[in-house]
């Protein structure tokens, strides 16, 4: 278990200036309770050069999945696991090629289609209309750029709306029992199903990680003696291990009955994921005993550990790290 920082060193250029950005479109003087998502949450990097996602889209329990194996599966055994996407989803080969990278170290890993084939809505185009305006004095290209921010916020806001923890959980269990099924190898050469998650996808790893109270009418009840039916009925947690990064939309609450052991990847200052959040977080991981290792990356942006091209080299050692980070926290579980 480690709650130390690691420090990686703070890049001048990319970073910087989407830490400024944030900045400018964000009240300084309180943090959000409950903050939503930004830009590097709904928008893909470039994809690195020379690079393609080699994995198949396929349904798994009437889910539409993106399955990625090793190379040399089944005839070497797989663990498996499941990768939860930010806001850009399926079909975004960003997202293809980060599952390709865990299967390259042999895992058979499996991609849900969180949100019913309804991904965020893409800042792009709010963007250059802004950049378009950028410079110009004038009162009406100010009221164009505070209109479209104002779009882009509100577009997000319904969308959040339409893909709630009641709409996304219910998908995962899809997937899961349809995964343990259609991949039982896979789940038995783990010894269970491990997950990693990204930006909107990171909150649901945490809740996969913990036990929490069975829904009314669920199984469990019948066959009990009285002293077993008496006590509460729990679910989970549904992963052995899970790491997460960049996590958006995380409350104290989520931290509640957690059991997994998990590795989380932090942003420094990072108003999506605030410091109070995690602080929380890691004092209950530590007053019930969860098995945990939080690091925090100072200089870089929100988003930098999915796949994507940065300009500074610094923010790519970032991401390098925190795969690795990632990769080993569930190789070793």
């Amino acid at each position: 278990m480690s709650d130390s920082d690691v420090a990686t060193r703070a890049p001048e250029s990319d970073a910087s200036q989407s830490n400024n950005n944030n900045n400018n479109n964000t009240t300084t003087t309180t943090t959000p309770p409950n903050p939503g998502l930004s830009d590097h949450c709904t928008s893909d990097r470039p994809t690195p050069v020379g690079q393609a996602s080699t994995g198949e889209i396929t349904k798994l329990n009437d889910i539409n999945v993106y399955i990625s194996k090793p190379a040399d599966y089944p005839h070497t055994p797989a663990r498996l696991l499941l990768l939860l996407t930010g806001g850009t989803g399926l079909h975004s080969v960003n997202n293809q090629i980060q599952a390709d990278r865990f299967a390259s170290e042999g895992y058979l890993v499996v991609m849900p289609d969180l949100f019913s084939g309804d991904p965020a809505p893409n800042s792009r185009a709010a963007a250059e209309v802004a950049a378009e305006s950028a410079g110009s004095g004038s009162l009406i290209d100010v009221f164009k750029v505070k209109a479209v921010e104002a779009a882009k916020s509100f577009m997000i806001d319904m969308w959040l709306a339409r893909h709630t923890e009641e709409k996304v959980l219910p998908i995962l269990h899809k997937v899961l029992d349809g995964a343990r099924d259609e991949f039982a190898d896979a789940v038995a050469h783990g010894g269970g199903v491990y997950a990693v998650g990204y930006c909107f996808g990171a909150r649901y790893v945490l809740l996969l990680a913990a036990e929490r109270p069975a829904a009314a009418g669920g199984p469990g009840g019948e066959g009990r003696d009285d002293e077993e039916a008496s006590r509460p009925k729990t679910d989970g947690p549904q992963i052995k291990a899970g790491a997460l990064a960049h996590a958006t939309l995380v409350s104290r609450n989520d931290f509640v009955g957690l059991k997994a052991p998990l590795s989380v990847v932090c942003v420094e200052d990072d108003p999506l994921f605030p410091d109070e959040v995690r602080m929380a977080g890691e004092d209950y991981m530590n007053q019930h005993g969860v098995e945990h290792e939080v690091q925090v990356y100072p200089g870089v942006p929100h988003g930098f550990a999915v796949v994507g091209e940065y300009q500074d080299a610094n923010i790519k050692e970032a991401q390098a790290t925190a795969f690795e980070q990632m990769l080993k926290w569930i190789n070793e579980h």
